[in-house]
């Protein structure tokens, strides 16, 4: 499959909206993934004429190398474990909880910063769909998705604008439905399918809720 690079996230954000509505999909709620799916978000929130909130999760690293996840928690503490990347490693038991209840801690205070207050929206029997700005492993959106399974929502779908085949087909086990627009075999990182894919600050981010 031929892959184009998006401009900028807003751009792949406006294309995501455009195949959502497609397909038919009339969503209750758009959740993005801060920091980098809020500008994805709230162009497909505004697709989708739906209302946009957050979900945060906060990856949980192998010891010594805390940029290779073994698991990742979400900000009310669902937790996904990447077993056989637990095994690869000197993790047990009690440094994944140790690390565990840090993370959460991470993500909860991240929550409660993007809302400003806000009540978390109630998720149940409501259409829901997970936005971020790409996947690569996937241990953040696997911790959401899971959060979002606990949540008695009434229907899941996970929106991407690329990822790779792999990690796609993995996760199509877990939502009820994932829309991805590219799905190159060559990846080596999401910004590599972007023309502009600039760090996104908290301020920025949080301004696409308001």
């Amino acid at each position: 499959m031929a892959t184009s690079r998006f401009r900028d996230r807003a751009d792949a954000g406006e294309q995501l909206g455009e195949a959502l509505r497609e397909r038919g999909i009339e969503a209750d709620l758009v959740l993005a993934i801060p920091r980098g799916g809020l500008p994805l978000g709230r162009a497909v929130a505004d697709a989708l004429d739906a209302p946009l909130d957050i979900a945060v999760a906060s990856k949980i690293g192998a010891p010594g190398n805390p940029e290779y996840a073994i698991g990742a928690v979400a900000s009310d503490g669902t937790v996904w474990r990447n077993e056989s990347a637990i095994r690869g490693t000197s993790a047990d038991e009690a440094y994944f909880e140790r690390e565990r209840q840090t993370e959460m801690a991470v993500a909860r205070e991240k929550a409660e910063t993007y809302r400003a207050g806000r009540a978390e929206p109630e998720l149940a029997g409501k259409v829901v769909v997970l936005v971020d700005d790409g996947v690569a492993t996937g241990s953040t959106i696997r911790a959401c998705l899971a959060m979002l399974d606990e949540s008695d929502a009434d229907r899941i779908i996970l929106a991407v604008p690329v990822g790779p085949p792999d990690t796609i087909r993995e996760l199509r086990s877990v939502a009820d439905e994932v829309v991805c627009l590219q799905e190159p075999t060559s990846f080596m990182g999401v910004g590599q399918f972007y023309e502009r894919f600039d760090q996104v600050t908290d301020e920025e981010a949080m301004a696409y809720l308001s």
